[in-house]
Formats: C-alpha cells, structure tokens, sequence
C-alpha cells in the first residue's frame, strides 16, 4: 500500500503534529507549519488527528497511486487532478489504483495538506513522522521515493464537502501577545508594530519568513543572553525588521522578541505568501 512520488514540486515534506518534549535533545517541535489544516484534513478522511499528510509548497506535487485509496486536501486550496479529472479542495475524493495525482499552485495560501485515508506511514523519529528541516530529521520528498500507507481507520467517511474559507489574499490580520521583551524596545515601536503593515519577503521557509517595513526602534542596546524561543515569535534583529517563526524555529535566540503571535493565527501566519502584506493586533 504505498504512493509514488513522480515530482515533489518545490518543497513537499512529510507532517504530522510533530515531536514535542525533546527540546533537552536540541530538538524542536517542528510538525505541519498549519496544523489545523492537518487536523481539518484529518477529520475529514475518518484519521487520527497525528496521521501523517503530505505538506505541499505551492503545488508542483505528482504522485502515482499504487492502491485505491481517499484523499483530500486543505490548507491553501490547490487544484488537483486524478488522471486529468479536476477534484476540489476541501472535500474527499476517490483515487484509483494505478492513477497520477497532480497539484497545481493555489491561488491563495502558501501549504496545501494532501492526506489520504490511512496516513502516511514512514518509520517514525522521536515519537513523529515530522520532516524538521532545522535538525535535519526527515528529508523533503524527491523523485522515486515510495510513501507507505497505513490501514484504512474503522471509522466511515462522514464529510462530503469542508466548509472552511481558504486563506485570504489581502491583508493578514494576526493578533498577538506584547513581549516578553517589550520592554527592551521603545513605546513607539510597539505602537509601529500594531499600526503598520509589514510585508512577507521572499526569505520564507518552515524554520520562519522575514517582515519588511518600519523598523522598530530598541530602548537598550546591550546584548540579550540567549533564551527560548517558541512558534510564533516576533523576534527583532539589529535591523529593526521583525522576524516570525514558524515550525522549524531554533530553540534559543538571542535577539530580543517584541510579540508573540497567538497560537491559533500560526496556521494562518504559515499560509503567508512574499508580498502579502500583514498586520498585527492586540
């Protein structure tokens, strides 16, 4: 029971809810970038929440089934074709043995999930199937590889349409948290911050994407020992410009971090695209 990778597009890996508890390792959490996504995914094909899906980057993705298998995709709402035949996003479809499935980019969003009823199945590191770009667990999908699939849940498929917004293609708006080093930049930076738009460059991975826009000023100048950083981090370099983390952040950082995002706006702060513009609120 397994899937064939014909093309992995430009960055296809293997996600689960990753491999929290092991940060005296020098491990992260890491898991899917957009874990409701998953989770949505998931749900939707009668899995377990932690199966393994197939986190896709702008589509690009080709695999060739060698069994009948459900599937379904979430996250950023790429086509996808089963032997040229179009099946939409957000709803289970069936692909034969024996057929290509194709995804194209989205037109909004960033990750797409391609699950399939059963999960993805390689041997697990740590407790996870996670692909953790940072601690180099896991490696990124490449052509020929072969994807293991598990049995089929007992549960029935009880969804036949998701009925969820894809991600936006204006503004993200993401509320956050001030600190925990607030206080190390002026009042006026963190008025900045949640007044002014910042945009996503193209220096964008799992470990975290770089801000552009108004620097925010620092109210001390001394260096700040290294400490714990979490997903979701607002940390601020000697440029001013803020840095987000995502899944794949480092465990420690020693610039200072002026906001945290919410935990649940980081599926949508993953789904962030360069040029798209953010916003953040208390």
């Amino acid at each position: 029971m397994t899937l064939e990778v014909i093309a992995p597009g430009p960055f296809t890996t293997i996600q689960d809810l990753g491999r929290p508890g092991h940060a005296a390792l020098g491990v992260g959490a890491s898991g899917a970038a957009d874990p409701a996504a998953l989770r949505l995914a998931n749900r939707a094909l009668g899995n377990p929440a932690s199966s393994a899906a197939l986190e896709v980057t702008l589509g690009g993705l080709t695999l060739h089934s060698h069994i009948a298998v459900y599937a379904v995709v979430t996250g950023a709402p790429a086509s996808i074709a089963v032997n040229g035949r179009t099946e939409p996003p957000y709803a289970p479809f069936f692909i034969p043995k024996g057929a290509a499935i194709t995804l194209a980019a989205p037109p909004t969003g960033l990750r797409s999930y391609l699950a399939v009823r059963g999960g993805i199945e390689t041997p697990p590191v740590l407790g996870s199937r996670s692909t953790d770009t940072l601690a180099r667990l896991g490696t990124p999908l490449t052509p020929g590889m072969i994807l293991p699939v598990g049995p089929p849940p007992a549960t029935s498929l009880s969804v036949d349409v998701l009925p969820v917004p894809p991600p936006p293609a204006g503004d993200l708006h993401l509320r956050v948290l001030p600190g925990p080093r607030a206080d190390w930049f002026t009042e006026d930076a963190l008025r900045t911050l949640l007044s002014e738009p910042y945009e996503v460059t193209t220096q964008i991975d799992r470990v975290g994407m770089r801000l552009t826009g108004p620097p925010l000023a620092r109210a001390r100048t001394d260096e700040l020992p290294s400490e714990g950083m979490v997903t979701g981090a607002l940390q601020v370099p000697p440029s001013g410009t803020p840095v987000l983390f995502l899944a794949d952040h480092p465990l420690t950082g020693g610039y200072p971090v002026i906001a945290v995002v919410e935990t649940p706006d980081i599926g949508r702060a993953a789904q962030a695209r360069p040029g798209q513009r953010v916003r953040f609120h208390t």
